[in-house]
């Protein structure tokens, strides 16, 4: 299955490391091209020692930004879009401010670049969005991420429908080893990921190839599109 994104080309934003580094590694290691984008274009370039990873500047939440790059990367097979900025807290904590960044950068952002992008690309191409654990889950102080989250959900079905033949789906990743959590601290962090561990159906967490793997069937499997693909150990169920 995976043959199928030899010499294509694939367009990943995000940040040059965790869950977007091992998508790009995976696309590479299976015949792609691929161009990384986001706000730091110098750290991404520094990240891959690579001729066919290239680096471009983006920001999602300037449309002007996402504009000037659609202009600058001419024709794409594959779009994947890991951006996010959480907005973590329980209700009496949230900031207007930062509910509004954590949609505009994973639910408008993400379909202002589906809006640029999608008249450039292959019509057999796909785009890949991300949702995230908590748009299934209840959680107390994720209030603000299962609304973001919960919305790239009903973006990616709009979509697939919208930009057919472009095939459009979502990766939800559960509690993923990441510097996502390194804001815990060590000892916090490992409690945290002991516990996940522990009381979820598969009896760990999940790890940046684990969404990296998930990401390859999306773009790889051409009869799959308006699915939001759970890499979560089963979290949701418990």
């Amino acid at each position: 299955m995976f043959e199928a994104l030899h010499d294509s080309t694939v367009l990943v934003v995000g940040r040059s490391s965790g869950i977007a580094r091992a998508i790009v590694l995976a696309c590479r290691s299976h015949g792609a091209d691929v161009v990384v984008a986001g706000r730091h274009p110098d750290e991404l370039a520094n990240a891959y020692d690579d001729p066919r990873i290239t680096a471009e500047a983006v920001d999602l939440t300037d449309d002007d930004s996402i504009a000037a790059l659609a202009d600058r990367v001419g024709t794409l097979d594959h779009v994947v879009s890991t951006a996010s900025a959480r907005a973590r807290g329980v209700l009496g904590d949230l900031q207007r401010a930062d509910v509004a960044r954590s949609v505009d950068t994973k639910v408008l952002g993400p379909l202002m670049l589906a809006k640029a992008l999608a008249p450039r690309m292959n019509p057999r191409g796909s785009i890949t969005l991300f949702s995230g654990v908590n748009a299934f889950k209840v959680n107390v102080g994720y209030l603000g991420v299962a609304v973001t989250n919960g919305a790239v959900d009903f973006l990616t079905r709009s979509l697939a429908v919208e930009l057919a033949p472009i095939r459009v789906n979502a990766v939800s990743p559960g509690v993923i080893d990441t510097g996502a959590w390194d804001p815990l601290g060590d000892n916090g962090k490992q409690a945290f990921f002991d516990h996940v561990g522990a009381t979820n159906p598969v009896g760990r967490i999940g790890s940046a190839d684990d969404v990296a793997h998930a990401v390859l069937f999306a773009i790889t499997n051409s009869f799959v599109t308006g699915t939001t693909l759970k890499v979560d150990g089963g979290e949701p169920l418990i």
